[in-house]
């Protein structure tokens, strides 16, 4: 076998063309973006410049349809999802974020004028986008957003704060979603608006490759273009989650697989008691029990790729690959950690900085209490986070 990891011989159930993306994006990643992410990690730094870099990459919004976009099939963006998150969270996260949120919020629900205005940007990386959902108050519970938006004239009027907004500091655009007398809708709210302020979190211990703020609304008067005509209620916004979650399932496949090579190539170089720690027993039961785990989650992965790409997906089987996948990559990313013994803590290894970035994708589009109770109700008929 190439890849020692792979014991399901899993691309086999690729094509062609989906080995060939998911290689393109793992070049890109070990010339671009691999040498340097033990410096923007510790200094919490996100490489903007980049982005017309992954925008020719084609990965931006790469599985939507025009305006610039790849339009490829949903394993094709997964597979490059998988990549992305095997170098760090930080750079999935971006992806995701303007593809599956804020790219895909405008593809879905917006008009025409805005796709032509936005889309072809974005797509490019000229322009970047994040996703006001989430609030200080209401993370698991957007229903009860304080955001609010109201009619003046034919202007609307947003008060309100969003929290934890990922590539927030550095976007150009961002959707945002409020509450209104006909319910939940969207809007697009260009950087620069008057009353528009966008506040960096700073001291994360997670994400650090990545930029989150507080997007904080006072009296911003938008015009009734802005809105988005076609998203009304929550189901709106948590569509878009899906498309997010779908991602971060492929993509912890590719944190945990690093993990596991990382440990696998440290435990051939390290010896002790005069033979390759890879050797012992106790070593190998760790490898072996991680490397089932690996190879399930990517068969989990590609399956549910499939029904995407025929239409046929249902919210809680996205919810069963995130619950699945990001609780056993986070458990691989600790255990080959222990493989390390105490250069695990040093950022020259990629474990212990994956095992934080998840931590936060643990959490995020969904924590994993919020997913086992969509399985829950699933199963039950129940719905017991009501």
């Amino acid at each position: 076998m190439k890849d020692p990891l792979d014991l399901l011989d899993i691309p086999s159930l690729l094509t062609e063309e989906e080995r060939e993306i998911q290689s393109t994006v793992a070049r890109f990643l070990a010339d671009r973006v691999r040498p340097n992410l033990p410096e923007w990690y510790e200094n919490a730094h996100f490489p903007r410049e980049l982005a017309p870099e992954l925008g020719k990459l084609g990965v931006l919004g790469m599985h939507l349809e025009g305006y610039g976009c790849a339009g490829t099939g949903a394993v094709s963006y997964g597979l490059a999802c998988l990549e992305l998150e095997a170098a760090d969270s930080g750079f999935r996260s971006f992806v995701s974020v303007q593809g599956s949120l804020a790219m895909y919020s405008i593809h879905r629900y917006g008009s025409e004028e805005q796709k032509q205005e936005w889309l072809p940007r974005m797509a490019a990386g000229e322009a970047i986008g994040c996703f006001g959902l989430t609030e200080p108050d209401f993370g698991s519970n957007p229903a009860g957003m304080r955001t609010r938006a109201v009619r003046d004239g034919e202007d609307w009027i947003l008060n309100g704060a969003k929290m934890w907004i990922t590539n927030g500091a550095i976007a150009d655009i961002a959707t945002v979603w409020a509450a209104t007398e006909e319910g939940v809708r969207g809007f697009l709210v260009p950087r620069g608006t008057p009353g528009f302020t966008a506040h960096e979190i700073k001291r994360k211990l997670s994400l650090r490759a990545s930029t989150t703020a507080e997007l904080s609304f006072d009296d911003v008067r938008l015009p009734a273009s802005a809105q988005l005509p076609h998203a009304r209620g929550l189901g709106a916004p948590l569509s878009c989650l899906n498309e997010a979650r779908f991602g971060i399932l492929f993509g912890a496949v590719g944190a945990a697989r690093d993990c596991l090579q990382t440990a696998l190539a440290y435990g051939d170089a390290r010896i002790q008691f005069d033979r390759p720690i890879s050797g012992f027993q106790l070593t190998q039961r760790k490898l072996a029990d991680m490397a089932v785990a690996l190879n399930n989650a990517a068969l989990l992965a590609v399956h549910l790729g499939r029904l995407k790409e025929q239409d046929r997906i249902r919210p809680e089987q996205i919810s069963v690959g995130k619950l699945n996948n990001v609780r056993e990559a986070i458990a691989i990313a600790r255990e080959c950690r222990t493989i390390l013994g105490a250069n695990g803590i040093s950022l020259e290894y990629s474990p212990l900085r994956h095992a934080n970035n998840l931590e936060s994708v643990l959490t995020y589009e969904g924590t994993s209490e919020i997913h086992t109770l969509v399985v829950g109700q699933a199963l039950t008929g129940l719905p017991a986070y009501r």
